[in-house]
């Protein structure tokens, strides 16, 4: 059972400070947990403007680079387009190729394979590199760590710029210019953009120096949105701003990709953050899982409608085949664990078998989350080594847990909650008992059962047409910036309940058995177990997200619960101290 747990109370004089006839207390509440203050800043927040981007130059080495490029472009250099097999690198390497092939044709991209030479720079790009007589490389989403790469490349007459947001290490590629907001040295006020967004302060920082308008580069801003959704970064501060204005790129004018792959997925609505995610993401990700991460860029830079539907077609039948794939192995997976009682009763899963798709191994990573609850290492066999992805769970920090294994391993890299990894085969028995300890070490119990934080406690009759207005402009939604939680305790089924598709619950919810209570159409989503005490008339309480659900040409406000239990005492894991936030939304 998850926990729930009340965010901290914002600043009273700041929800004061922030509430009057268009801001009610509930919407200040909310955007004071968010870190908005003043109503300058909530103007901001509700109004983003592109004026709010940071100048490219700030960034660390972006002169370099920039000066780099324009040599390249006036001497007819060959430059190629280096990037990841993922959603973040496709789309970084479709953006710098579309800009740049406007004042050169003497420009390649090269995409790795992830089976043969797996993540990041690889000799056999730079190999190919030297065949056509590439003078630079741009690397986006990768590089960060590659010195050796970097070297090798400067030994055939190969120059470098590396535009990467994950962690350096200890030393930097002795590349031409390294832009990294992670950098230490690096002064660029926002750390959070993804590779794509690094690519895209590059092609701002051409355009600036080159007078050439910004309006030319609002073209690139659906691929930014695209790779800030899926690559998990924050949506806060620029990358909020760049998702915003690249949703409505996307919703307005998509590319002939974007629409050949909504069309397959059968999508007619409006976008937001989560469609990235779930439609747009899985089926870009598919071509380097299932074939080869060049479909993708090729999809993305189509310019006819036809070319586009052939390519996604493709593309689409590879998810199909990924969906395949990603469950047979979660399912032999979970066999393992179960089966084995060291890894099943440990405080990680660390398991692997020499057979499971590379490309799937992420996901499953994920899945593998869902049934328990710890930090998860998913290895297979890839070219003589054991190599896999890493997930993590709230508040544990998995790229330092692998960096305190790195003796082991060949070589990793991410984030705090992701990563990837390669080692000997050997060493993966050494691997999976030094990361349990290191778990061990660094969890406590608390930190083992999921958990669901609530934005704010309401009644049902605070939740209105007005209230998911305000909800609704607070997007976009992502990490940092979710979709508000709120709870609501003590509420009752009107008699409507039903399971629906794969053991969801559909249910008509009130505030009480008053007939003239409002009542409101709700989902819970694999939550059928809860149908039996439901029927039975018992109150519930329910986290829940609000919603506008569209049927049949009718709109109207839903609740998306998230969890339920029974009662409505003792739900928060620091009740007292919960109880001073109840907030009553304001006349």
């Amino acid at each position: 059972m998850k926990r729930w747990r009340m965010r901290p109370a914002p600043d009273a004089a700041a929800v004061q400070l922030l509430t009057h006839d268009r801001c009610p207390s509930v919407a200040a509440h909310l955007l004071a947990q968010r870190g908005i203050t003043t109503p300058q800043e909530a103007s901001i927040y509700f109004r983003p403007n592109l004026g709010q981007l940071h100048d490219p130059f700030l960034m660390r080495d972006m002169d370099k680079a920039v000066a780099r490029i324009e040599h390249a472009l006036g001497e007819g250099e060959r430059i190629m387009v280096y990037g990841d097999y993922d959603v973040d690198g496709t789309t970084a390497v479709a953006l710098m190729y579309a800009f740049l092939l406007r004042f050169t044709g003497n420009i390649t991209f090269y995409i790795p394979d992830r089976y043969a030479e797996g993540y990041g720079i690889s000799t056999q790009g730079i190999d190919k590199a030297a065949e056509e007589g590439v003078g630079l490389i741009i690397a986006l989403d990768c590089g960060i760590k590659s010195v050796d790469k970097v070297a090798y490349a400067a030994d055939k007459g190969i120059d470098f710029i590396i535009c990467d947001h994950h962690r350096p290490g200890d030393e930097l590629p002795a590349a031409v210019a390294v832009l990294d907001p992670k950098r230490d040295d690096c002064p660029y006020p926002y750390k959070e953009l993804s590779g794509c967004g690094i690519g895209f302060k590059l092609i701002q920082g051409l355009a600036k120096h080159n007078d050439i308008p910004f309006t030319d580069l609002e073209a690139y801003l659906d691929l930014v949105a695209v790779s800030t959704a899926c690559d998990i970064v924050p949506i806060t501060g620029e990358n909020r701003t760049l998702a915003h204005f690249g949703l409505k790129r996307l919703n307005d004018e998509p590319r002939p990709g974007i629409k050949a792959m909504l069309a397959m997925a059968n999508v007619k609505r409006r976008l937001n953050i989560t469609d990235l995610v779930f439609v747009l993401g899985p089926r870009i990700n598919a071509a380097g899982r299932i074939e080869h991460g060049r479909q993708a860029v090729e999809l993305l830079l189509s310019h006819e409608l036809a070319q586009a539907e052939q390519i996604g077609l493709r593309i689409d039948r590879n998810n199909s085949a990924r969906q395949d794939l990603d469950k047979e192995i979660t399912r032999h997976a979970l066999e393992l664990i179960e089966s084995t009682d060291a890894i099943r009763d440990a405080w990680s899963t660390v398991v692997f078998h020499p057979e499971w798709h590379k490309g799937v191994i992420g996901i499953v990573a994920s899945r593998l989350i869902e049934s328990y609850y710890r930090p998860t290492v998913v290895l297979t066999e890839s070219n003589g080594k054991a190599s896999g992805s890493a997930r993590s769970v709230k508040g544990f920090d998995v790229y330092e847990a692998i960096n305190a294994c790195s003796d082991l391993l060949d070589q990793f890299g991410g984030h705090m909650y992701a990563a990837g990894l390669t080692m000997p085969v050997e060493n993966v028995a050494a691997f999976r008992e030094r990361f349990e300890r290191i778990v061990r070490e660094g969890m406590t119990e608390d930190m083992r059962i999921p958990e669901e934080e609530v934005d704010i406690e309401l009644s049902l009759t605070d939740v209105n047409d007005r209230l998911l207005n305000i909800v609704e402009h607070m997007s976009p939604f992502g990490p940092h910036n979710m979709r508000p939680t709120f709870l609501t305790r003590g509420v009752i089924d009107t008699g409507s309940a039903r399971i629906v598709g794969e053991d969801h619950l559909k249910l008509s919810i009130a505030g009480s058995t008053d007939p003239k209570a409002r009542r409101f159409d709700a989902i819970a989503f694999r939550q059928g177990k809860w149908m039996e005490h439901i029927k039975r008339g018992e109150p519930i309480s329910i986290l829940y997200t609000i919603e506008s659900n569209e049927w049949q040409g009718r709109r109207s406000l839903q609740l998306n619960i998230k969890d339920i239990k029974a009662g409505s005492e003792g739900l928060l894991v620091d009740e007292e101290r919960a109880a001073g936030q109840r907030v009553a939304l304001a006349s």
